[in-house]
């Protein structure tokens, strides 16, 4: 597992063995402005083909709340917490449901650590996105603006939503996309990990496909760079690390007042498979 807690951490890896195989890369950096970092980044690998088909991949990066008592340790504590639920999972337990579970027991863990923190409680809070792979799907889940986004075939999608304010009453019809874009707020959470002691998670599940890349990341780095660009960066160089380390660099020189976190998931070959009776079989 790698953390954005100081220095940029880059982690290259392809497990081996199964179906589905993965390759990926995770970068962090605190910006150009701020002295601390308070994104932190996991990741949870199948090292073997018996864990690829229980338990599969999990990849997650949460963004401390800005503003906020201790940022950096409500991020490390969600992290930390999905992390270890997810090695801990029953067997075959469903994506979706497992990581509804277990965002919320890490909004449970940081809610708690920041009421413990002194006589009269900090206020913690993070965001956090989720994915967990296996088999020919994945899994995703979020709280606030830490977004999920899917390139395929050299364009990407965005697979979340964010939990703001500005982005809320979009939704609702009370503001315009241009005036969300120009509000000031657009950066204020109306939903995040810690806040309260129980909170809404969002989840979907999509069927991946060879050659599928998912990008997790933080606001620091989706405030910088359009969605379309994302796909046109992310498709241009089938190395990762370099990839990982281009968009932190671009989203520096265009802004770099917040820290920047970017997780790169290659899908690079799947296990096709359908269900019966709540249980996968093989596709031929």
């Amino acid at each position: 597992m790698g953390s954005g807690s100081g220095n940029a951490n880059r982690s290259p890896g392809q497990p081996q063995g199964a179906g589905l195989e993965i390759e990926y890369a995770q970068l962090s950096d605190p910006g150009r402005v701020r002295g601390n970092n308070e994104d932190y980044l996991g990741h949870v690998l199948a090292d073997t083909p018996a864990r690829a088909h229980t338990h599969g991949w999990l990849f997650a990066l949460a963004d401390g709340v800005g503003g906020h008592d201790q940022g950096e340790v409500a991020s490390r504590i969600a992290v930390e917490t999905i992390t270890a639920g997810f090695r801990a999972a029953v067997a075959g337990e469903a994506h979706p449901a497992l990581l509804q579970r277990l965002v919320q027991a890490a909004n449970i863990q940081v809610y708690e650590a920041g009421r413990a923190a002194s006589p009269g409680g900090l206020a913690m809070a993070t965001t956090i996105v989720a994915c967990a792979f296996r088999y020919d799907r994945v899994g995703i889940a979020h709280v606030g603006d830490s977004r999920c986004y899917l390139v395929r075939q050299g364009r990407a999608s965005l697979l979340t939503r964010d939990h703001t304010v500005v982005s809320d009453q979009v939704r609702l019809g009370v503001l315009s996309a241009r005036e969300a874009a120009q509000s000031e707020a657009k950066h204020v959470l109306s939903r995040s990990l810690g806040s309260d002691l129980f909170v809404g998670v969002e989840t979907s599940e999509s069927q991946i496909f060879p050659g599928d890349m998912f990008l997790l990341c933080c606001d620091g780095l989706h405030g910088s760079i359009e969605t379309a660009e994302l796909g046109e960066l992310v498709s241009r160089t089938p190395d990762l690390n370099q990839t990982a380390a281009s968009l932190v660099a671009l989203a520096n020189e265009r802004d770099g007042s917040d820290n920047i976190s970017v997780q790169l998931i290659r899908v690079c070959g799947v296990e096709r498979v359908g269900m019966y009776r709540g249980r996968p079989y093989r596709l031929r």
